[in-house]
C-alpha cells in the first residue's frame, strides 16, 4: 500500500511539473511573442514600443508561444544580372536590413523568417530593376551609388507598405554593381576609346586657343617693338637737332675753338696707341700739329 501511494505521489508530482512547465513562457528582452490559442492569434507580449518581457503564464497544452526576434535582421540577395538603361547587364549584390514591427500582422502574411525571406527577396528583386533600368550602366558603376540606394529603399519601403508585411525597412545597400565579365572588357575597351576620342578633341581645342593666343601676343609684340622704334627714331632725331643745334652755337661764338676742338676729337677717335698712320705731313688733318711759324 505504501508503495503505491508513493508511485501516485511520485505520477502526481510529474504531472503537475508538466503542467506548470506547460502555463508559463519567458520572452527576453530582445524577443516578441505571438500567443495561439487552439491556432488563433489571442495577444502579442513584448512587441514594438512595449516593455513587459519576463515570466508570463498561459492557458496548458491548448496555447503555443511563436517567438520573433526584435532586433535588426539582415536579408542578404544572391547577385543578380539585371540591365540598365543603356541595354548592358550588371551583376548587382545587395542586401536589406527590416525589423518585425508587427508580430501579428507578420505571422499572418509571412508565417516565419522562411516567408518574409520569399517575399522581400521577391521585392528587392523588382525594385532593383526597376531603378537600375532607368540610369545607365556607366553612371551605376562609377557614381550615384548613394542616390541609387535611395532610390531603392524608397521603391522597397513602398512595396512593404502595400503588402502590409509587419516589418519596417531599416536600409537597403548595394555592395556591388559591376559588368560580368564576357562583357567587361568589351565596355572597358569602348569606354577607353571615347575618353581618348575626347582627349583629343580637348587637345586639339587647346592647340587651337594656344595658336591664337601666340598669334595675338606676335602681333602685339611687332606693335610694340614698331611703336618702340619710332619713339627711339623720333627721340634720336630730337637728340641730333639738339646736338647740332649746340655745335652751331658753340662755332658761332669761337669758330676756330670749334675746329681745334673737334680735331682733338678727331685724333682721339682716329690715333691709338701703337697705330701706325701713313698720312702726308701737310695735311689738313694735322692742322694743328704745326708749329707757330708754319713749319711742320
Amino acid at each position: 500500500m505504501g508503495r503505491l501511494i508513493s508511485t501516485l505521489l511520485i505520477v502526481i508530482g510529474v504531472g503537475a511539473a508538466v503542467v506548470v512547465s506547460q502555463s508559463i513562457f519567458v520572452v527576453n528582452e530582445r524577443q516578441s511573442a505571438l500567443i495561439l490559442q487552439f491556432g488563433d492569434p489571442v495577444g502579442v507580449v513584448n512587441e514594438m514600443g512595449a516593455d513587459n518581457a519576463g515570466l508570463h503564464f498561459k492557458m496548458p497544452f491548448v496555447t503555443q508561444v511563436i517567438y520573433f526576434d526584435k532586433r535588426n535582421i539582415e536579408f542578404d540577395m544572391l547577385p543578380e544580372e539585371i540591365q540598365a538603361a543603356d541595354q548592358e547587364r550588371l551583376v548587382v549584390d545587395a542586401f536589406l536590413r527590416y525589423r518585425i514591427s508587427d508580430p501579428l500582422r507578420f505571422y499572418q502574411t509571412v508565417r516565419d523568417e522562411n516567408g518574409v525571406r520569399t517575399r522581400l527577396r521577391s521585392i528587392m528583386n523588382d525594385s532593383l530593376r526597376g531603378v537600375i533600368a532607368s540610369i545607365p550602366s556607366e553612371d551605376v558603376i562609377s557614381g550615384q551609388r548613394s542616390e541609387l540606394m535611395d532610390r531603392v529603399q524608397e521603391a522597397v519601403e513602398a512595396q512593404v507598405r502595400t503588402q502590409d508585411l509587419g516589418i519596417d525597412v531599416i536600409d537597403v545597400r548595394i555592395l556591388r554593381a559591376d559588368l560580368p565579365p564576357t562583357i567587361a572588357e568589351r565596355v572597358f575597351q569602348r569606354m577607353r576609346s571615347e575618353r581618348e576620342q575626347q582627349a583629343a578633341g580637348i587637345r586639339a581645342q587647346g592647340e587651337q586657343v594656344a595658336q591664337e593666343i601666340r598669334a595675338e601676343a606676335d602681333r602685339d609684340a611687332r606693335i610694340i617693338v614698331a611703336e618702340a622704334r619710332a619713339d627711339a627714331q623720333r627721340l634720336r632725331g630730337e637728340g641730333d637737332a639738339q646736338r647740332n643745334a649746340i655745335y652751331a652755337e658753340a662755332y658761332n661764338r669761337d669758330a676756330e675753338f670749334f675746329s681745334f676742338y673737334r680735331s682733338m676729337l678727331a685724333y682721339e677717335e682716329a690715333i691709338q696707341s701703337g697705330t701706325p698712320i701713313v698720312i702726308p705731313p701737310n695735311s689738313e688733318f694735322f692742322e694743328y700739329f704745326g708749329a707757330e711759324n708754319g713749319d711742320n
